[in-house]
């Protein structure tokens, strides 16, 4: 039996870098590109790689999450592997997968280990990402930063397989990083809608982010851009925390 793999990739106006991420992935039996109404050259780019192209109204959404589950459903075959308009596949992690679904003990999720770049230098490896699956029955929630929920036994990549590896080439500037915080941070407070916080979650959470990324994950080993990024992200919890506060306090009479 032949074991075909789906790529999807959800979009909104991702000209910029899709090229790029469509040559990486071209390869693999099928293309899906879930797009959320973009009003640049985006469905142009993917109509000359012979991409399927569906339609996922924006709507209000400020991230990819809402359209996860319309987009992988929207695949043909049995094997789904979500890709961001942001992030490269290299040719090794393409022949893994392949041979991985052809043999007998495959699992039905593959925890892939990903790459990412701040200030031109890497940071904080291995972040995996549950991107390749079984379609029949995956599900991913609306929110964002969250993972599918897979039918299944999962397993991990090495961390130490490095070729294996996606590539994050989003590479966002500070300026781009705090927009995204804001963006985000409005999704993670539906998600923990009535969530009770009291001032010393609020105070040592985001110490504890801070310190899982600079100390636990090793973000230290990459200087300057390691101590901004880490504490970008005990500022990602902060934000998170006093808007669910000040959510709650809208809510009550």
């Amino acid at each position: 039996m032949e074991h075909k793999i789906s790529v999807v990739i959800n979009t909104y106006n991702a000209e910029e870098k899709l090229t790029q991420v469509l040559d990486t992935v071209k390869d693999f039996d099928e293309i899906v590109i879930c797009d959320m109404e973009s009003t640049d050259s985006t469905l142009d780019i993917a109509r000359r790689y012979g991409c399927k192209i569906v339609t996922f109204p924006k709507g209000e959404h400020k991230s990819a999450e809402p359209a996860r589950t319309f987009a992988i459903q929207s695949a043909t075959h049995d094997w789904v592997l979500v890709v961001d308009a942001d992030e490269l596949i290299p040719t090794e992690l393409k022949d893994y997968l392949y041979k991985r679904i052809s043999s007998q003990d495959c699992p039905q999720g593959i925890y892939i280990p990903r790459k990412n770049y701040f200030m031109g230098k890497p940071y904080c490896y291995p972040d995996y990402q549950l991107r390749f699956f079984i379609k029949e029955g995956t599900v991913w929630p609306p929110y964002v930063h969250t993972f599918p929920t897979v039918n299944g036994k999962l397993e991990h990549i090495d961390k130490k397989e490095k070729q294996l590896a996606m590539i994050h080439i989003a590479d966002d500037s500070i300026a781009t990083y705090i927009k995204k915080t804001n963006e985000y941070t409005d999704n993670e407070v539906i998600k923990r809608s009535g969530k009770k916080v009291g001032v010393v979650k609020l105070l040592f959470s985001p110490f504890w982010r801070f310190f899982h990324f600079y100390i636990v994950k090793g973000s230290w080993k990459y200087g300057m851009a390691g101590f901004v990024i880490s504490v970008l992200n005990g500022f990602y919890k902060f934000a998170t925390l006093a808007k669910i506060i000040e959510n709650n306090n809208k809510s009550k009479p």
